[in-house]
């Protein structure tokens, strides 16, 4: 598996590139190859996309504390889309305005296309980001990018895999999913002397198939039990399935810990929502731009039990009677004091 390591200190930037294209055609890399927004490069009227791949750099330091940190995962519909009056060029600024006034800390976002995304870099240059293309692991098709506040992290190690058999070939697809699936996931810094780090992983599981997203809540957990520190974690994303769900229900009992098993309780995820508002109803996430509230909650912010849940909320911003789109937003407010 490839890993990537980027000390990129800057926030987005999207310039005009004297560099050279790349030779046409070059092949695409592994599940952690990455086109990161950090570096954006657009020549001639051709667009292309580059990134630094030094050596991962691992720091094994336990964390100390993270103040208020603000999270949001947002699914904010492909600009492709056949949506009339809610398409994207009608959307775009009511989605731009709403991440910048809600002030995350770090973002997880979902159908999101090459064109969105710059779009994004373009217009957030606070925040520094990365993910790639579902399609090609480069530019194609849907992006799960997580972006980070630039000025309170450095990214120390990130990536992309397929929700497969094959998890680090792009586009590859193997359990009932039609199109490919994927996760985009990040370890973070805070650019405190001796900063905590956190891992944080973004995905957006299949809309059909539940054995795929069965086996895909499986390999999430898999790979962040693997993981080479036993750093806080942070789950978001869209995972198309309610809260009494198999899915769900698997994703918060399996363990985060690293290394063996401790003796129990092992520590499980936890839906920042729910445990601020454990009897809320109508938490419908999913409203087709009608508003409705009364589906089922299938976008989710989970957090490791060592944060402590300050605020949530499914956010019901509209305009007009106009929704920024067919999703809302859920944000949380979380805090640790270390161990």
């Amino acid at each position: 598996m490839l890993r990537h390591g980027p000390r990129l200190q800057r926030s987005i930037n999207v310039r005009a590139a004297s560099e050279p294209p790349a030779p046409a055609g070059g092949p695409a890399r592994g599940a952690d190859f990455q086109t990161s927004c950090l570096w954006v490069l657009i020549s001639a009227g051709l667009l292309m996309t580059g990134c630094r791949q030094p050596a991962a750099e691992i720091v094994d330091s336990q964390p100390a504390a993270f103040g208020p940190l603000r999270l949001m995962t947002f699914n904010i519909r492909y600009a492709t889309a056949n949506d009339g009056e809610n398409r994207w060029e009608r959307r775009r600024a009511h989605v731009i305005e709403l991440i910048r006034s809600r002030r995350p800390d770090i973002v997880g976002l979902q159908e999101v296309l090459h064109s969105q995304f710059l779009e994004l870099c373009a217009a957030l240059p606070e925040f520094a980001a990365t993910g790639v293309g579902r399609d090609d692991g480069r530019t194609g098709g849907e992006y799960a990018p997580i972006l980070f506040r630039a000025r309170r992290f450095e990214v120390l190690d990130f990536g992309t895999f397929w929700f497969s058999d094959t998890p680090d070939v792009p586009g590859s697809k193997s359990w009932g999913n039609s199109i490919p699936r994927i996760c985009t996931r990040a370890r973070l810094r805070q650019r405190d002397v001796g900063g905590p780090t956190l891992s944080v992983y973004n995905v957006h599981l299949d809309h059909v198939s539940a054995a795929s997203r069965l086996r895909s809540v499986d390999a999430l957990m898999r790979r962040i039990a693997a993981r080479p520190v036993d750093d806080p974690v942070i789950v978001m994303g869209d995972f198309n399935a309610g809260e009494n769900s198999p899915e769900i229900v698997r994703l918060r009992t399996l363990p985060l810990h690293v290394g063996p098993r401790p003796s129990p309780p092992a520590r499980t995820l936890a839906d920042t929502f729910r445990m601020l508002h454990p009897d809320a109803a109508d938490v419908g996430t999913y409203h087709a731009f009608r508003g409705d509230r009364g589906g089922a909650k299938i976008d989710y912010v989970f957090v490791d039990p060592r944060f402590e849940t300050l605020e949530a909320e499914i956010v019901h911003e509209e305009r007009d009677g106009r929704y920024p789109s067919d999703h809302f937003p859920v944000a949380a407010v979380v805090a640790w004091e270390g161990d």
